[in-house]
């Protein structure tokens, strides 16, 4: 069981970029799905959520500019940012809240790996 990242790039002030995040592997269901961001030395911090049910919510530094949706049929996240600036130069990151198992009880969670997003002024 894997999350993949992909769509990161560079991209001019101003610019939108899309990212995605497929789970792949033999999983029984997928909770909650979101991204995340981590500048060097500093701590992850969230960036978009989206609960299975559709609903979310975004870090206030994104709100207007990002937008968090999924597609259950493909167990995807998507992460399209737009209007971007400088300061969302980082590393972001996908999780999800996977059950393998329809025998699990409670949901775990897996972290993608990172993609980097560089935003040039």
């Amino acid at each position: 069981v894997q999350l993949q990242a992909s769509g990161g790039g560079l991209v001019q002030a101003g610019g939108s970029l899309r990212l995605s995040c497929a789970a792949s592997g033999s999983i029984f269901s997928i909770n909650g799905m979101g991204w995340y961001r981590q500048a060097p030395g500093k701590q992850r911090e969230l960036v978009a959520f989206i609960a299975n049910g559709g609903s979310t919510n975004y870090a206030d530094s994104v709100k207007g500019r990002f937008t968090i949706s999924r597609d259950n049929a493909k167990n995807t996240v998507y992460l399209q940012m737009n209007s971007l600036k400088p300061e969302d130069t980082v590393v972001y990151y996908c999780n999800a809240g996977l059950k393998l198992y329809s025998s699990s009880s409670y949901y775990s969670t897996y972290w993608g790996q990172g993609t980097q997003v560089t935003v040039s002024s």
